[in-house]
């Protein structure tokens, strides 16, 4: 066993190889630490603190709240909110009377949100009052049954629930809702409701908790359909990573967005298995992040990269005190070795480098926390995982140290995409997911992924595909041909290349281009760098070679060899 996993020789003392998960719906984690630890604190919003007695009968008001709109189990229930209190009440309140959670980036630009609703077949949505009319924007051909609006001030203790509404006209947002028959208010509909608990019958394998989209290297997002049981095994194999978690001590800082899948279980859904406090941060603003930090000292603080990096760059970083931070685990991109020593070398705690995709709920490799890493490397697999590199084309395992495709199987697997039986068929062979990313294992067990997925940009931490976006400067009118890829950025990892062939006799800019993409694409979608060509490099056959303009990037990075230097004379 040893030979065919040595990965397993590398595993803690502490953790187990295998476990036995339960065989329940995934909001019962949430019941349960309500029931050991009713006063315990599960959320603190800005001071605004929920104990789990509370948060689990406001989810059972809104499980009730759905039963009386009619919504069924099976049905799929939109949540387009940041991190606050209302996302984790509607979150949990859905998953206890069977429904089927679709998280959203409340980021999203209508053409975006149009997709995944539709897609999804969402009956409702719960998102802010600021948002509807972006909600309503998208959906003007296939309306929502319903359109469940909250306030972000509705949580937030006083003064900042008087201030904030100031705050968010001063930043432009602005809330003009028209309560209705099919727009009602969050807050009234609990009210309305019984706290009565509500236990719907599901087959936790079978049944889906959350349909969460996810793209490849082309196209529109995909809904990658996670069980019950691929969520509760996810949250207990990264619960069983890190075996010094104090149940009800532990005080996570939730930065990470739980719309993200890696936010949702290394945060919401761990800390909540524990019984343990979320600190809410609605959007990530270093600077009150590293307050927050100081103040209310945090143990554990998930991540992307670049959150780490901003940080670790920020002027008064001095200032602050984060020797509160015990853990921290940095996944959605690779971690640079310089970011991770400064970070535990700042806080004293332990920064380490995971791997994962949506399609596995989505954790599947760490390094040890507290044993054995090692640098530029992803870990070794969680419990119960299998792991291996396969040649791409044949799917037969290559030695250690050969280059190939990671596949990865165990509990955690999604059951398939929504809808999409081709693609599944595609990616699923089985019970072996095969990721679509290059990598080699050494012999020790340890992987390392040489290059993502083909052509996906990731940024800061989001993935971006580029053909949602080229579509988008296609229909520029100045526009003749267009082609995105993802170029070096040294706080964003990657950052979005537009590369542009104008139509003849136009002359387009590049504020021109980035106005009309910021009224069609969320934020971080948006190139932030141009560059006007008269052609683009494309094979006999039509298709433009993205790899080619990426590899004229990395060369001008790079700069001129040291033959070129000497041909022209320096």
């Amino acid at each position: 066993m040893l030979f065919d996993k040595p990965w397993l020789r590398h595993y803690p003392a502490e953790v187990p190889p295998t476990y036995a998960y339960p065989e329940q719906n995934l909001a019962q984690f949430l019941v349960q630490s309500a029931e050991a630890n009713p006063k315990g604190c599960a959320l603190d919003f800005f001071g605004k603190k929920t104990t789990y007695a509370r948060l689990l009968e406001q989810s059972y008001r809104f499980a009730r709240a759905l039963l009386r709109l009619g919504i069924v189990k099976g049905d799929r229930v939109a949540v387009m909110l940041p991190n606050c209190p209302q996302a984790a009440i509607a979150y949990y309140g859905t998953l206890l009377m069977g429904g089927i959670v679709v998280m959203t980036n409340p980021l999203y630009m209508p053409r975006e949100l149009e997709h995944q609703l539709t897609d999804s077949g969402a009956r409702l949505i719960v998102t802010l009052d600021v948002l509807v009319s972006r909600v309503k924007s998208s959906m003007r051909d296939r309306p929502l049954e319903k359109i469940i609006v909250t306030r972000l001030q509705d949580y937030l203790p006083f003064p900042k629930n008087a201030l904030y509404p100031l705050k968010a006209r001063k930043e432009g947002m602005k809330a003009d809702v028209e309560y209705g028959e099919k727009v009602l208010s969050f807050t009234a509909l609990l009210r309305q409701s019984s706290p009565d608990p509500v236990e719907v019958p599901l087959k936790p394998a079978e049944d889906l908790a959350l349909l969460q989209y996810t793209g490849g290297t082309t196209g529109y997002a995909k809904g990658v359909m996670l069980t019950h049981s691929n969520l509760v095994a996810n949250t207990l194999q990264t619960r069983l990573w890190f075996y010094r978690s104090r149940a009800g001590r532990e005080r996570y800082m939730a930065a990470l967005p739980f719309f993200h899948v890696f936010g949702m279980t290394v945060l919401l859904n761990q800390a909540i298995s524990l019984g343990c406090t979320l600190l809410l941060v609605p959007r990530f603003e270093v600077g009150q992040v590293l307050r927050l930090i100081d103040r209310k000292k945090p143990t554990v603080f998930p991540g992307a990269p670049t959150m780490y990096v901003a940080m670790i760059h920020h002027p008064d970083i001095g200032r602050y005190d984060l020797s509160s931070i015990r853990v921290c685990i940095s996944g959605a991109a690779s971690l640079p070795l310089e970011v991770q020593s400064r970070f535990e070398s700042l806080s004293g705690g332990k920064l380490i480098e995971g791997y994962g995709l949506t399609e596995a709920s989505p954790v599947t490799h760490a390094n040890n926390i507290w044993e054995k890493r090692k640098n530029g490397s992803i870990g070794i697999p969680f419990p119960d995982t299998e792991a291996k590199i396969v040649e791409p084309d044949t799917l037969t395992e290559v030695a250690p140290g050969e280059i190939g495709e990671l596949a990865v199987k165990g509990p955690q697997v999604m059951k398939g995409y929504w809808n999409q039986p081709e693609e599944t068929y595609k990616c699923l062979k089985d019970g072996w997911l095969l990721t679509g990313d290059l990598g080699r294992m050494d012999e020790d067990g340890f992987f390392y992924i040489l290059d993502r997925r083909k052509d996906l940009i990731i940024a800061g931490g989001y993935n971006i595909y580029p053909r949602e976006v080229e579509e988008v400067l296609f229909e520029h009118p100045a526009v003749e041909e267009a082609i995105v890829a993802g170029v070096y950025d040294p706080y964003r990892g990657e950052t979005v290349k537009a590369y542009i062939v104008p139509r003849a006799g136009a002359v387009p800019d590049e504020e021109e281009l980035k106005l009309w993409c910021k009224g069609k694409l969320a934020a971080y979608k948006v190139p932030k760098i141009y560059e006007f060509r008269e052609s683009l490099p494309k094979t006999l056959a039509g298709k433009v070679l993205r790899r080619k303009l990426v590899e004229e990037e990395a060369a001008r990075l790079q700069g001129p060899s040291d033959d070129e230097m000497e041909r022209k004379g320096g």
